[in-house]
C-alpha cells in the first residue's frame, strides 16, 4: 500500500497543544505515537494562554480544598465536585511533571532568602495559587513540549493535516461503537490519507471561532466536537462559551487577550469617561469571576453606545507593570500605546468552550478506543463558568489520565485495520470559494448577535434557523466539491454552532455563561445539558 495515503499507529493523536503534546509524551516510552496538527506545531490556543496555571504549592495559607471550593463556585452549581476535586488533587504532581520537562516558571526569594515559585491571584481565586512564567504562560508550555516531542523517536508528527472525519466500524457494516481510525486532508499534497490506529484521541480545542470576536487562534473551529458528534458520541453543556472579558480592541492586534492576572495585580476597569464601573455590579469589582465581569462591560457598552470600555493599570509603577506583563507591554508599544501611561481599550471576546464532548475521568468517550482531552472535552470540571487558569491545568490532569488508561489496555488490543479508501469520485475542484468566506462570516456574525453574552428565545430561534439553511447549503456544497480546509472548518463549526443554539435553548435559566433575558431567575436543581446524537 503507498505510505503516502494510509498511515499506522498505536495512538492516533488529534491536536497539538497541551493537552495533545502531554499525552504523546506520557505514552511514547511505551508505544508508537501519531500527532495530527491542523497548521503548525505550536498554532494552537495553549500558545496563547498567558495567566498561568492553578496548583496548590502554598501549603501554609492555601489547600486543596480551597481551589475545589473556588472552581465550584465559579461554576455556578453545575460542576461535578468529584471532576473538581479529582483535578484540583492531581495539580501538584501534574504541574511537577510541566517542571520536570523544562517550563520555566517565575521564581522568587522569599523573606529567608530561600527561593520559591512566584504565585498570582486571578479572578475567583481566595489565593494566590498561579504558577505562571511572566504573562506568556502558554508558549513556555508550548515551546517545553514541542521541543521534548520532537526529541523523542517513537512520535510521529504530522503538520499541516486536517482531521475530516473519524472512521467508525459501522464502515465495515458493524455495531459503529468502536473507533477504527480516521480520514485527514493532507494540505500540502491537497490529498484525502487514512491513519488507522489502535485508540485515537481528541486534542482539539475549542470552538470559539463560531463567534465573531475570539481571542482564539483561527484553528479553533470546534473540529474535534463535531466529529465526536458525526461519529456518535454525547456532548454536554455547549450553552456555555466563556467570554473573557478584557480582549484589545484595536483593528492592527486582533485576538489579543489581556490577561485576568492584570486585574488581579490591581488594574481598574472604567468607561469612556474614566470612572469605574465594576463596583456598581459586584462587591469583589475587578476580581469577580469572568462571566460577572464580560457582562457588566457588556451592559455598560450597550447602554453608552460605546466601541469599548478601559483597563488601567498606568497608577502603579512603571517598572512593576514591565516586569508582570512583558509581552502584553510591548504588544501594546507596539501599535503606539503606553500601558504605563494611558488605559487600555478592550472588549468581551469568545474565549473557552465549558462544554464538549462527554468523557470519564480517564478521557474515555462513549465510543470504544475514543478520547477526549482539554477544551474539546466536557469532564464536569468547569460547570457554567471555567475558573481561571484551570483550563491548561485541565489538559495535563486528564492527559496523564488517559495515557494511563490506554496503556493499561494497550497490550490486549487487537491490530489496526486496513480502512476503506476515501472516495471522491464524484466530486469536482469548486471555483466558488467565495460562498465558503460568505457563509463564515455570517454565521460568525449572527452567532454573536443572537448567541452572545446576552440571549433571548427569540434571538435562539432566529439563529436556528439560520443554522439549518447553512447546514443545507454547507451538505450540497460538500457533496459535490473536493473538500478544502475552509470547507472543513465551516461545516465543522455549523455543526457546532447547532449545538451551542439546540443547548441553549434546553436551558430555560441563567446561569453562568448563559444568560437569557426570557428566563432571568435560576433553577433549584440545575442539571447538565446533555444531547445525544441519532445513530444511524
Amino acid at each position: 500500500m503507498n505510505q503516502n495515503k494510509h498511515h499506522i499507529a498505536d495512538v492516533a493523536i488529534i491536536g497539538s497543544g497541551a493537552a495533545g503534546l502531554s499525552l504523546a509524551l506520557s505514552l511514547a516510552n511505551y508505544c508508537n505515537v501519531t500527532v495530527i496538527s491542523k497548521g503548525a506545531l505550536t498554532e494552537g490556543s495553549t500558545l496563547y494562554a498567558q495567566g498561568g496555571i492553578a496548583a496548590v504549592f502554598d501549603k501554609k495559607n492555601d489547600s486543596i480544598e480551597s481551589h475545589v471550593e473556588d472552581t465550584l463556585d465559579a461554576g455556578g452549581g453545575l460542576c461535578d465536585r468529584e471532576a473538581v476535586h479529582y483535578t484540583a488533587s492531581n495539580a501538584h504532581d501534574c504541574l511537577q511533571w510541566l517542571i520536570d520537562q523544562g517550563v520555566p516558571f517565575d521564581m522568587e526569594f522569599d523573606s529567608k532568602g530561600k527561593e520559591r515559585f512566584h504565585l498570582t491571584r486571578e479572578g475567583g481565586h481566595s489565593h494566590r495559587r498561579i504558577l505562571h512564567a511572566a504573562d506568556a504562560t502558554g508558549k513556555a508550555v508550548q515551546t517545553t513540549l514541542i521541543s521534548q516531542v520532537k526529541l523523542h523517536k517513537n512520535i510521529t508528527l504530522l503538520e499541516q493535516y486536517n482531521a475530516i472525519d473519524l472512521i467508525t466500524d459501522k464502515n465495515t457494516g458493524k455495531a459503529g461503537t468502536h473507533v477504527e481510525g480516521m480520514y485527514v486532508w493532507n494540505k500540502k499534497a491537497k490529498k484525502v490519507e487514512t491513519i488507522s490506529a489502535k485508540f485515537v484521541a481528541l486534542a482539539t480545542g475549542g470552538a470559539s471561532k463560531v463567534y465573531l470576536y475570539t481571542s482564539n487562534p483561527d484553528v479553533s473551529s470546534g473540529d474535534g466536537i463535531a466529529m465526536a458528534w458525526r461519529a456518535g458520541c454525547k456532548v454536554a453543556n455547549m450553552e456555555f462559551n466563556q467570554f473573557h472579558p478584557t480582549s484589545l480592541y484595536h483593528p492592527e492586534l486582533q485576538n489579543f487577550l489581556i490577561t485576568e492576572a492584570m486585574r488581579g495585580e490591581g488594574a481598574y476597569l472604567k468607561r469612556p469617561d474614566g470612572t469605574r464601573f465594576m463596583k456598581d455590579f459586584d462587591e469583589r469589582e475587578e476580581l469577580a469571576p469572568r462571566d460577572i465581569v464580560a457582562r457588566a462591560i457588556d451592559f455598560e457598552m450597550k447602554r453608552l453606545g460605546a466601541n469599548c470600555v478601559y483597563l488601567d493599570i498606568s497608577h502603579k509603577d512603571k517598572e512593576f507593570i514591565i516586569e508582570h506583563f512583558p509581552t502584553i507591554y510591548a504588544k501594546c508599544l507596539s501599535v503606539g500605546l503606553d500601558i504605563t501611561k494611558e488605559a487600555i481599550p478592550v472588549v468581551p471576546a469568545a474565549h473557552y468552550t465549558c462544554g464538549g464532548v462527554m468523557t470519564d475521568f480517564n478521557g474515555k468517550t462513549d465510543l470504544d478506543n475514543l478520547y477526549a482531552v482539554g477544551e474539546v472535552a466536557y469532564t464536569g470540571l468547569h460547570g457554567a463558568n471555567r475558573m481561571a487558569s484551570n483550563s491548561l491545568l485541565e489538559c495535563i490532569v486528564f492527559a496523564h489520565a488517559a495515557a494511563k488508561d490506554i496503556l493499561s489496555k494497550i497490550e490486549h488490543a487487537p491490530e489496526p485495520m486496513t480502512l476503506p479508501q476515501w472516495d471522491e469520485s464524484r466530486v469536482t475542484n469548486s471555483d466558488e470559494e467565495i460562498v465558503i468566506t460568505h457563509n463564515w462570516h455570517e454565521l460568525r456574525l449572527f452567532m454573536w448577535d443572537y448567541v452572545g453574552i446576552v440571549r433571548s428565545t427569540k434571538r435562539l430561534e432566529r439563529a436556528l434557523h439560520r443554522v439549518e439553511l447553512l447546514q443545507q447549503e454547507i451538505h450540497d456544497y460538500y457533496a459535490n466539491f473536493r473538500v478544502s480546509n475552509n470547507l472543513l472548518e465551516l461545516r465543522n463549526l455549523v455543526q457546532v454552532a447547532e449545538l451551542i443554539i439546540r443547548s441553549a435553548m434546553q436551558r430555560k435559566e441563567s446561569r453562568g455563561l448563559h444568560y437569557t433575558i426570557d428566563y432571568p431567575e435560576q433553577n433549584e436543581n440545575p442539571t447538565p445539558t446533555i444531547l445525544t446524537p441519532e445513530r444511524h
